[in-house]
């Protein structure tokens, strides 16, 4: 079956060959041009060339037999000779229908193979053309990239003219020297706007050439001799100008404001000078300044020569100080002290010197002053000055005009500032030492009678101290603080150094209370509520109060307090039943305490605002008083409820806590 599959196959390529003959044969006589007639070009599939060989028909064989339709009739038993019949026979059916059909076409093939001969001579033509066209535009290309070269050529040419032209024109305009200049320079007087405008083109000129000149521009030398001339001119009349001015301000009587305005319009002639002749400048300016330097020096010593007779009638001496007893005595040759040596102590209205408004107030008018009988503080003399607040108030006037004249950029004052800052700060520390030392060594004996109202020396402390530390706040002093400290406690220990002086504690306590509510309440009118001095006085006053509460309390109920005190402790040592023995003692305090309570509390509220000059601290001493009483009454109650004392038939006579409340606050005292 192999064998005849081959020979089938051999068979139809045969077969395939001879009918590609006829169609060549039948083509050649159908033609009849010369293209018609070339042989069919069937490369691999030409069977008749001396290249096929029939060795390879083995191969052919295996690859028919590899194809699936092969395969395929294999497997069905289909008889191949016959299968191989009925294709041959196709075959020749489908040659002839193929000759059919080219006979029939013959005619369109030919006119194709014409028109097809037709445009290859066309496209040959189109050829040559394009051919023709690609040189001409390779030469133009050329002539294009030659004729750009050219323009970036010139445009570089141009841009280097344009800056040479450029600069040269700003050098010959610096240079060029034009005719309004001169006449304006020459003819014009200073006082003109249009010299002042040539002025300022002068010495723009005159700074363009000197720069010039500096790189080495030989053109110069052709308008310096002109400039020059042109400059001396100017400087000699704006010098002739401006010290007349100057020597205006000598006459009497002179104004000298309205000059050194008119000067101010003219300032770039002093500015010209300062360019283009240093010397002149310097010159004008040693003239301007010995001339007001003189005027200032005339108006001062006047200004200071009224200001003199203008002084405080009453100035603060060594024997001014806060010790110093008020019924001290001098000598007969000596001066009379301060009629009210409180006044030194006390700043009063002389605070407002430092405000933002009194230092840029106008100055004094020596002549309005005496009219008008003001006196005002003039701390020139230090060595004899012992006002401690006097000399601190120049202290801040200093340090806020400082302050001003460095935010207004004039550091010219600053040594100034410290100088005088070297003389206050010195004299102020002794000062305040010195009245230390008075309170220090201020011995009570020799103060004269005694009472229990605020001390005038602890009303002198109170109000120094209010004063030095309101004026501290703003720009604070650390030594002003330390000395300050100092002085509290000298004051305190001369506070106790008086109370001592009394028979009773209770007056002690009163003397205390005072005087600690007084200077207390002086400090919190001008410090602040969490400044050192205040904490330190209201833990004193009250340390003191509840001392003198408890003082206050015991002569009335002194019993119930001691009974309360030691049940207590028995209560808490656990030995309550030694209370049974104790019976007796309490129905006397429950009936004493019943009896007699009202008129107590009555005699302790009318004692206690006779005490104390200020109603208010007064009051809270009695409040605090009747609270205290209150609280003992109700521990009173408590010990009472322990079993050892609880059928105590006096406890039926016990005033209720609330009704006692009640009442009480009846004599709680309103104001």
């Amino acid at each position: 079956m192999a064998a005849a599959a081959t020979m089938a196959a051999a068979a139809r390529e045969l077969m395939l060959r001879a009918g590609v003959s006829d169609m060549e044969e039948e083509e050649g006589s159908l033609g009849g041009g010369p293209g018609l007639q070339e042989p069919l070009q069937l490369g691999e599939l030409d069977i008749s060339s001396d290249e096929f060989i029939l060795d390879e028909v083995d191969v052919h064989i295996q690859a028919n037999l590899e194809d699936e339709l092969v395969m395929e009739a294999l497997k069905t038993g289909v008889d191949l000779r016959h299968y191989s019949k009925q294709v041959e026979l196709e075959l020749q059916q489908i040659e002839q229908k193929s000759i059919r059909d080219y006979i029939q076409e013959s005619e369109n093939i030919a006119s194709l193979h014409n028109q097809i001969t037709a445009c290859d001579a066309v496209l040959e033509r189109m050829e040559q053309m394009l051919g023709a066209f690609q040189s001409d535009l390779s030469s133009i290309s050329s002539e294009i990239r030659t004729l750009q070269e050219q323009s970036g050529a010139m445009n570089i040419r141009l841009r280097n003219r344009q800056a040479v032209r450029g600069k040269l024109g700003e050098l010959v305009d610096g240079l060029i020297v034009p005719s309004a200049l001169i006449t304006a320079i020459l003819e014009a007087p200073v006082t003109e706007p249009r010299f002042l405008e040539q002025l300022q083109e002068l010495d723009a000129k005159a700074a363009a050439v000197r720069e010039q000149e500096a790189r080495g521009t030989a053109a110069c030398a052709d308008v310096r001799g002109i400039l020059d001339r042109l400059r001396v001119k100017a400087v000699t009349k704006i010098r002739e100008f401006i010290l007349q001015k100057i020597y205006s301000f000598r006459k009497p009587m002179t104004n000298y404001q309205i000059p050194q305005t008119a000067l101010l319009k003219y300032r770039f002639f002093y500015q010209f000078l300062l360019g283009n002749e240093r010397a002149t400048a310097k010159e004008i300016r040693d003239e301007y300044v010995e001339t007001l330097g003189k005027i200032y020096l005339s108006y001062y010593r006047s200004y200071l020569g009224r200001l003199m007779k203008v002084q405080y009638e009453e100035v603060a001496e060594k024997d001014d100080l806060m010790g110093v007893e008020d019924t001290a005595k001098k000598g007969f040759f000596s001066k009379p002290s301060l009629r009210s040596r409180n006044t030194i102590f006390t700043l009063g209205t002389r605070g407002s010197v430092i405000s933002p408004t009194e230092l840029e107030a106008p100055i004094l008018v020596p002549h309005t002053a005496q009219r008008g009988e003001q006196r005002k503080h003039l701390e020139s003399y230090l060595t004899d000055c012992y006002d401690a607040i006097a000399v601190f108030l120049c202290i801040h006037i200093v340090l806020r005009f400082r302050n001003i004249a460095a935010k207004r950029d004039v550091p010219a004052l600053d040594r100034y500032w410290e100088q005088v800052l070297a003389l206050l700060w010195p004299r102020f520390e002794l000062i305040l030492e010195m009245n230390v030392q008075s309170v220090r060594s201020t011995d009570p004996q020799r103060l004269g009678g005694l009472d229990t109202r605020p001390h005038y020396i602890t009303r002198r402390y109170a109000e120094f101290s209010s004063a030095l530390v309101s004026i501290n706040q703003t720009i604070p002093n650390e030594r002003t603080m330390q000395l300050l400290g100092q002085l509290q406690v000298e004051v305190e220990n001369f506070v106790l150094r008086v109370a001592a002086e009394f028979s009773s504690r209770k007056e002690q306590l009163v003397f205390l209370i005072n005087n600690y509510d007084m200077m207390l309440g002086v400090l919190m009118e001008r410090a602040a509520d969490d400044s050192k001095e205040v904490e330190s006085f209201q833990q004193l006053l009250n340390a003191r109060t509840q001392e003198f509460i408890e003082e206050l309390l015991s002569p009335p109920f002194g019993g119930l307090v001691a009974f309360v005190k030691e049940a207590e402790a028995l209560i808490e040592r656990g030995q309550a039943e030694r209370l049974r023995g104790e019976e007796a003692r309490v129905t006397q305090l429950i009936r004493g305490f019943g009896s007699s309570w009202k008129s107590s509390v009555e005699s302790l509220s009318q004692d206690v605002m006779r005490s104390f000059t200020n109603f208010r601290n007064g009051t809270s001493i009695i409040q605090g008083a009747l609270t205290q009483l209150i609280q003992l009454y109700h521990r009173f109650h408590r010990v009472l409820s322990q079993p050892q004392l609880r059928a105590l038939p006096a406890r039926a006579e016990l005033i209720n806590i609330h009704h006692l409340m009640v009442e009480l606050k009846k004599h709680k005292p309103n104001f």
